[in-house]
């Protein structure tokens, strides 16, 4: 199959300075969780990339300078000749599928903390560093001497790049995490000197910068420069007008301008926020004002989308993070022709929390991204089955759909059974709630693949009993039967049921998602501390109910802390009139009142309320596998090898879990490996020949 014409445009060549990318497939610079710890996992990640069709693949940022970082997070390093042999690895990786390879190199300046290095901070101005953790920790001021030596660092940075085999270097000065940016806002910069005040004195580091890197590497590697399209901070910070002045004023300076929203959070905004290509306004027109090349981000999934952004004139080049790592083949599955497998990117920012736990990251929809090394998982291909047995899946939820969908690519005859009468589970119930319709994309993908697959059947209200299952006689059998939310107050703060008299309604997610809402006033206890309760909340506000949230935390929805929405939650939810109490947690139910206690003093407050939703934890769907289990004596006479219990039914968990528990099943259905090996590989620190 060939790709439509309407496509081409993506699929020309784009000159930056000296070199030129294949196609307008632009993988802008993007965490993932392995930086310096896993540095064959990130170069194979970046290599799949590759291979999957982007033309330009970047690094994420890498701290150029020990005396600038950014401890805890985990990113890549350049601070010396003996961190080039891991960035070759990844450059040589890209250059295998003819991608260029782009390298980002960071001085965090006031974001960051040194706690590593224990360097002292040094920024435009003397402020408190501007971190995620609220480190306690000043920048001291740079001096003219500092700024010299930081061009000078820039220089070393550049040289050690280029031999490093990297064909873009990008300056990073946007997402308020680079020195650029420090200088260009005024929320940073408080200047008096010619570093100061005016655009143009504020530009004036920017400048330098661009002009030192071209003259030092610019004959063999084009520049770019990564700016915020606005930042307004109270009434301060570099606005979206001042962008477009710097790019008229310095127009042909860089070979490339790589523009992006202001903050991370607003860049990175989830689906649940905000839609494709909700960048377009603060781009459009800026591409008049350069003759130089523009690559613009917008989560961008839809190709048609994509068509539009350049034949419109809003950018030269399609930027894209997440959407590369939902489908690293996106671009290649436009070419050929198969548009309908695309995976799409669903908007979660599961993959950010993997940054922001200084963890390996994940992603929903692609279970393989950051397995490539560590596993050998490939996102378009599997190792084919070793044996003919057929494998019953009981339960299309994300893990039962997921362990069908690559069984099925394996070509095992697979059986995928659900009781209820659409496919999905907990995605269809969860995409009806406000804002995560994108989420659908879980099932929607899946259910095509699966509808493609000849060794494949589905049956829907098919309810097994595990006689069933025995009278059945398949080799393997997978129980998928997700979870269920508890109504007892049992997850963080209570770890036994919760006092209650029953004079009172208590309501849980399952039952709001069934369409059995509460009325009145209500009482939302949320000791989930996710997207659940302020998602049911926004729910609960839209059937008129006036709500109270409740959570024993300091945040609403804490944990989306690490997926950037926690603080876009919290004014979503001020907006619409909630009233939020934060540390204390609901105590009992008696006498038709709530007693709520001060998570740190205990303190008690009783309330009158009409009914109470408890979001706390939920409870594995595992009766069918005790059934199973307790008749495992009959298995062998029944022709069953094995039964295994994954996703949800295992443990309860984000989605993500549940959709890479699916495709782990799927993997290792015929492996042999020993439980107490470790079932990836990694990178070990060595020992340092020199002992004090």
């Amino acid at each position: 199959m060939s790709r439509s014409p309407h496509y081409d445009i993506l699929f020309e060549p784009v000159t930056i300075g000296p070199v030129t990318a294949k196609n307008r497939f632009y993988q802008v610079p993007h965490c993932n969780g392995g930086g310096y710890r896993d540095p064959s996992a990130v170069a194979q990640m970046r290599k799949v990339k590759a291979e999957g069709g982007w033309g330009v693949v970047f690094t994420e940022q890498v701290e150029m300078h020990h005396s600038s970082e950014i401890t805890p997070y985990i990113e890549l390093r350049l601070w010396d000749d003996a961190d080039i042999p891991m960035l070759a690895r990844m450059a040589d990786a890209i250059h295998e599928y003819d991608a260029l390879a782009g390298i980002e190199l960071t001085y965090p300046g006031i974001n960051g903390p040194n706690l590593y290095s224990r360097e002292t901070p040094i920024a435009p101005t003397a402020l408190p560093v501007r971190t995620f953790t609220n480190d306690p920790v000043q920048a001291r001021a740079m001096t003219k001497s500092d700024i010299r030596q930081l061009r000078q660092w820039h220089r070393t940075a550049l040289k050690r790049a280029r031999t490093a085999g990297y064909d873009l270097v990008c300056l990073y000065g946007a997402h308020g995490f680079g020195v650029i940016q420090h200088f260009l806002s005024t929320v940073t910069n408080h200047r008096t000197d010619e570093y100061g005040g005016s655009l143009e004195n504020r530009s004036r580091l920017m400048r330098e910068l661009v002009e030192d890197a071209i003259e030092t590497v610019g004959d063999r590697c084009a520049i770019s420069l990564r700016l915020s399209l606005q930042e307004l901070i109270g009434g301060l910070g570099f606005s979206n007008e001042e962008l477009r002045d710097l790019v008229a004023m310095h127009a042909d300076l860089p070979d490339l301008w790589d523009l992006a929203q202001g903050s991370w959070e607003e860049c990175s905004a989830t689906s649940r926020f905000e839609e494709e290509s909700a960048q377009e306004a603060l781009v459009t027109g800026v591409k008049s004002l350069t003759s130089k090349p523009v690559v613009g981000v917008g989560r961008f999934t839809s190709p048609d989308t994509m068509v539009r952004q350049v034949k419109s004139g809003v950018l030269d080049l399609i930027g894209c993070a997440r959407p590369s790592i939902a489908d690293p083949f996106l671009p290649k599955k436009i070419e050929t022709g198969h548009i309908e497998d695309i995976r799409e990117c669903i908007g979660c920012n599961i993959c950010v929390s993997g940054d922001m736990t200084c963890s390996i990251s994940r992603c929903t929809q692609n279970p393989t991204f950051m397995e490539e090394w560590r596993k050998g998982w490939h996102p378009e291909r599997i190792n084919q089955k070793q044996s003919d047995a057929k494998v019953l899946v009981v339960g299309a939820g994300p893990a039962g759909l997921e362990a069908a969908r690559a069984l099925g690519m394996r070509g095992y005859e697979v059986t995928l059974a659900e009781a209820a009468e659409t496919l999905g589970g907990r995605v269809t119930a969860e995409s009806k709630l406000p804002g995560l319709s994108a989420w659908g994309r879980v099932r929607d993908y899946r259910e095509y693949q699966l509808s493609q697959m000849p060794t494949v059947n589905v049956y829907l209200q098919s309810e097994l009993s595990a006689r069933d299952i025995l009278d059945f006689g398949f080799e393997h059998v997978a129980i998928a039967t997700g979870a269920h939310w508890r109504r007892d107050g049992v997850s963080r703060h209570h770890v036994k049921p919760m006092q209650d008299d029953g004079s009172l309604p208590v309501f849980t997610p399952d039952d709001l998602m069934a369409g059995k809402l509460p009325q009145g006033k209500v009482l939302l206890f949320d000791d989930d501390h996710y997207y659940m309760g302020s998602v049911l909340a926004e729910l609960l506000v839209a059937n008129n109910c006036q709500v109270e949230l409740v959570t024993p935390s300091a945040y609403v929805s804490e944990w989306s802390l690490n997926t950037l929405e926690q603080g876009v939650i919290h004014q979503r939810l001020a907006e619409l009139g909630v009233s939020i109490t934060l540390n204390r947690a609901l105590q009992q139910i008696h006498n038709k009142r709530v007693t709520t206690i001060c998570s740190y003093t205990g303190k008690p407050a009783d309330a009158v309320v009409d009914a109470v939703v408890q979001v706390t934890s939920r409870q594995a769907n595992d009766g069918l596998y005790s059934q199973l289990q307790s008749l495992s004596a009959e298995w062998k006479d029944c022709g069953v090898q094995s039964v295994g219990l994954i996703g949800d039914a295992s443990a309860p968990a984000p989605i993500a879990w549940a959709v890479y528990e699916g495709h782990r099943y799927a993997q290792e259905l015929d492996s042999q490996s020993p439980a107490d090996t470790v079932p990836f590989r990694r990178e070990l620190a060595a020992l340092s020949l020199d002992i004090i």
